[in-house]
């Protein structure tokens, strides 16, 4: 009887037991993106989980009672969080941060094909929308000025239009992508890095030195892939409105649905206004350029019973910007009454990807862009169109330890505007073929050998071959030399701004032949982890580039023109840079860079130093996070070396080098409220702008139609009491924003 009693007890308390016994359950994602093979696990148990292709997950047969349950997955920081398990099931969604440290991420840019970064011969620096999120901007161009080695360039400080500069190299050796699709470039560079929704921002791989043996022209110093979500990925609605103390808005909209079962599509609008006319600096210019801008982008995606991709993608971008004298008002656009620079554009774009319903794995991707830009740059009209078809066919083929690539393009180029330049439009065919080897030998040793052949009916036949290695000494020491040629066709009046205002006379002394680069650059990787538990990665680059048939724009012989010719000679940069991420358990992270480089031409065995081109430069993010208060600080910042800047000419008063300068930007971000953000903060905390030091910004702001000028027999300009230096109306001499301290504050908001 005792025995029985024993067992009967003993069946009530697993009775008990197992009425106490719950689950957890739920959606492990990051920036609205969900996470496949995500490891669960409750802290101090062996209750374990993986999330599946839905990202979902669950835990079963836990005791009641209070846990820490942990949640990581590589690329995003591990999480830990309290729970209490009583009388109910519990449900919660888990979002991870993404971990811009983490070096394991895919990336498409250095090989045309995914590839683990950390197993990519070539270099590639990826970026994901939380590192952008630390200094919220209006559009790409800004985003870029915390990454080291690339400087978003003023070109002008009336109507604010820039370029990208990477290592020192100007704008236009530059390429840009959207999806691995040169979209961006020439005319377009200008404008094109504007109005690019955020929302649709996957991440920003970055490709420092010549690339041409796999794009062609223009990734001659390199490239920048702006990678888009995927349409059955992203979050279903998100929206992001920020507003500051200067006037400007901007606003984010994006929203996924699925359109039967074979399809989804992804929308993305960019709104940014600002209507604010501000002269600070007292010159009776506008400080910042005004604009009023939308950029609509749509993304669809198609399923197939193969599995293979399909996608169409296409944007539509408007702006209307000006900047000019304080009274200027539309009435007066291309008057010779009140100075203003005026630039309306239009932009189309359209760009697809189709894998072919074959066995082999090829891959067909297209763009179509046009670009349409109604301009006056005082009393002086520049119009102007550029259309650019791109097609490309890819093989991507496996052999042993053979990773092979061959593949053809195509590239049709129409231009034209209205300067005596093009008289006739200029219209453009570029065929190319390209192939790449990748050779793994073992686990540490492999190297690419790659070359791409193009013809230019101008120009004739241009090969460019590339070479990388890549030592892989252990598995947190990597070792990488890239070698390689480049070119770039020019066409001067679609990438000089000073040669569209009318400022300068622009002289063009011979047939302009393409410029050619050759190109070295060893990379070296460390991570360390420490026994507490600190992550730190070290990065550097050492690089040397050298030009021949270099175009650079001639400011120095005659301050009233620009002139374009072939260097009779050579042009250099070369340079280091070094990269450093910190991540400390205390939820403190850094992410430091610095470069140091030197940029010059070699003329009649005379080294000149190139304008506008800094020694050195670095940049900073430093986060910390507080968990009890749902806070997150980013301090984040830049600085600047001296830089040679276009004067005028001897009697200029202006600065010839540029001071060592510095943004530096703090925010706040609360983020307890449920799939809401809430941020504020002050940008520009130095409040510095280029005016400080000088007795002016833009030459001859008092007469910008040079009316009481007065010109010599040779055509020079004579100094006279009205006139005590001797210059004319010049815009050119910008070199940093000329926007001061602001706050800010915003509101984003993700529906998953």
């Amino acid at each position: 009887m005792k025995n029985i009693f024993l067992i009967i007890c003993f069946l009530i308390t697993q009775v008990i037991d197992a009425q106490e016994k719950k689950s957890i359950s739920g959606v492990i994602s990051s920036d609205g993106v969900v996470l496949a093979n995500a490891d669960i696990k409750i802290i101090g148990t062996n209750y374990t989980a993986s999330s599946d292709e839905l990202g979902k997950y669950k835990i079963e047969n836990i005791p009641a009672g209070n846990y820490k349950i942990q949640v990581s997955y590589f690329g995003n920081k591990t999480l830990r969080k309290n729970i209490s398990i009583q009388s109910e099931d519990l449900d919660i969604d888990f979002e991870l941060e993404n971990d811009n440290n983490s070096l394991d991420v895919v990336v498409v840019s250095g090989t045309l094909k995914p590839v683990s970064r950390l197993e990519s011969p070539v270099p590639v620096e990826v970026y994901k929308p939380t590192f952008f999120k630390k200094n919220p901007t209006a559009n790409i161009f800004e985003a870029l000025q915390n990454v080291n080695g690339v400087r978003p360039q003023l070109n002008c400080n009336i109507c604010n239009t820039g370029d990208i500069h990477i290592n020192g190299l100007e704008g236009p050796y530059t390429l840009v992508l959207i999806d691995g699709m040169p979209i961006v470039s020439g005319l377009s560079t200008v404008y094109g890095l504007s109005g690019i929704p955020n929302s649709l921002l996957e991440r920003i791989e970055i490709v420092k030195g010549p690339a041409s043996s796999l794009y062609g022209s223009e990734a001659v110093g390199g490239l920048i892939n702006i990678i888009t979500k995927n349409p059955s990925s992203a979050p279903r609605f998100s929206v992001d409105g920020f507003s500051n103390s200067w006037g400007e808005a901007n606003l984010d909209l994006g929203f996924k649905a699925n359109i039967g079962e074979k399809s989804s599509v992804l929308v993305g609008v960019n709104y940014f206004n600002f209507n604010n006319p501000t002269d600070n600096n007292n010159d009776n210019f506008t400080d910042v350029t005004l604009q009023h801008r939308i950029s609509v982008f749509q993304k669809w995606n198609f399923a197939r019973k193969s599995n293979k991709l399909f996608s169409l993608a296409g944007r539509y971008f408007y702006e209307d910007r000006w900047g000019g004298e304080m009274q200027w008002e539309k009435k007066y656009r291309g008057g010779s009454e009140v100075y203003g620079e005026n630039i309306y554009t239009k932009r189309y774009e359209l760009l697809g990807a189709y894998e072919l319903p074959i066995e082999e794995k090829m891959l067909f991707s297209f763009s179509i862009t046009n670009h349409d830009q109604n301009s006056v740059y005082g009393n002086i009209p520049y119009l102007a169109q550029q259309k650019i078809g791109f097609g490309q066919l890819t093989w991507d083929k496996k052999l042993s330890n053979h990773d092979l690539l061959f593949g053809t393009a195509v590239r049709y180029q129409y231009y034209n505007n209205n300067t005596p330049a093009t008289e006739i439009s200029d219209k453009t065919w570029i065929p190319s073929v390209f192939a790449q080897d990748e050779i793994k030998f073992n686990e540490k040793h492999s190297v690419l050998l790659g070359a791409r052949y193009d013809y230019n009916a101008d120009h004739g036949s241009i090969f460019t071959p590339r070479f990388a290695y890549k030592f892989k000494a252990t598995d947190n020491d990597i070792i990488r030399f890239n070698a390689g040629t480049g070119f770039r066709v020019v066409n001067l009046f679609t990438e000089e701004h000073a040669a569209l205002t009318g400022s300068r006379e622009v002289i063009v002394q011979e047939e302009l032949k393409p410029e050619q680069s050759y190109n070295a650059n060893l990379n070296y990787l460390k991570k360390i982890y420490t026994e507490n538990g600190t992550y730190i990665g070290i990065e550097t680059s050492a690089w040397y580039t050298y030009f021949t048939n270099s175009i650079i724009p001639d400011y120095d012989t005659d301050p009233n023109k620009i002139i374009y010719k072939n260097l009779d000679g050579f042009a250099v940069t070369t340079g280091i840079s070094a990269n450093v991420d910190v991540v400390f358990q205390n939820g403190l992270k850094m992410i430091l860079g610095v470069t140091y480089m030197d940029v010059s031409k070699t003329e009649n065995d005379i080294k000149t130093r190139q304008i506008l081109t800094e020694k050195f430069s670095g940049t900073w993010a430093i986060s910390y996070r507080i968990p009890k208060w749902f806070i997150d600080i980013d301090y984040t910042g830049n600085v600047y070396g001296p830089m040679r800047l276009p004067l005028l000419g001897e009697n200029d008063p202006r600065k010839e080098y540029s001071p060592t300068w510095s943004i530096q930007n703090i925010q706040f971000t609360y983020n307890k409220l449920k799939n809401i953000e809430i941020y504020m903060g002050i940008k520009n905390l130095l409040n510095w702008t280029p005016n400080k030091g000088n007795p002016f910004i833009i030459a001859r702001a008092n007469d910008p139609f040079d009316e009481n000028v007065q010109y010599g027999p040779s055509g020079n300009v004579l100094a006279t009491p009205e006139n005590p230096y001797g210059l004319t109306f010049d815009p050119s001499y910008v070199y940093g924003p000329n926007q001061g301290i602001r706050s800010f504050f915003g509101v984003r908001y993700t529906l998953k």
